[in-house]
């Protein structure tokens, strides 16, 4: 197996819900044990972007998740926002990575400035501070000087940002194709199977001319 057995996804308040559960799906297919966080602002998002409305209580919401993706028993699992003793709030018990998505610049801000306000700020804080892979995607338009200087922080002390900024090359002809775009490039930066999107070089491109 390539690629990390255990990560923490967070998803936070800005818009692309999509983003998130379609990476969820695929963690759970590539048989990853996922850590999943998520705050109240993005379970509004993702109530008013898609048809999936999350219950409130994590073990309700990690149930249904699981039925949702097709998880196994213990595959996938939710803690709340202030659970000091989950696993992806200490160095010695968190995932080798992170990926927030979406992430909003909130979330960005408070991670840059090492809040730790909550679960989800302490999980980023933790792979930071361990030196583990954090990929962090902002989906927000325009940025402001406030956001990019903070992702140039958070670039130097090692986050990956990874704005969700869907490619063409591939010809995409549906939403799904512009969501699995994202998606797949999270999944190759994290050394997992993909089979979204061919890598630059394996396509065949036909001229004109």
């Amino acid at each position: 197996m390539s690629g990390p057995e255990r990560i923490t996804l967070a998803m936070t308040g800005a818009s692309g819900a999509q983003y998130g559960l379609r990476l969820l799906d695929c963690l759970v297919q590539e048989d990853r044990e996922v850590h999943f966080l998520i705050s109240k602002a993005a379970q509004l998002v993702m109530a008013t972007e898609t048809d999936v409305v999350l219950p409130a209580k994590p073990q309700a919401m990690q149930a249904f998740l699981s039925e949702y993706t097709g998880a196994a028993a213990g595959q996938i699992r939710v803690f709340a926002k202030e659970d000091w003793m989950a696993p992806p709030a200490s160095g010695s018990g968190a995932p080798t990575a992170m990926v927030v998505v979406p992430c909003s610049t909130g979330t960005l801000s408070a991670i840059a400035t090492g809040a730790c306000n909550n679960l989800i700020e302490r999980a980023a804080d933790v792979t930071l501070k361990e030196r583990r892979q954090l990929i962090l995607v902002p989906r927000e338009a325009p940025y402001s000087s406030i956001h990019l200087e903070n992702m140039l922080k958070l670039s130097n002390l090692g986050a990956v940002i990874l704005p969700a900024s869907p490619g063409f090359y591939h010809q995409p002809q549906t939403l799904d194709d512009l969501v699995d775009f994202v998606v797949a490039r999270i999944l190759n930066l994290l050394q997992i199977p993909q089979d979204m999107l061919l890598r630059w070089g394996e396509h065949h491109f036909v001229s004109d001319e």
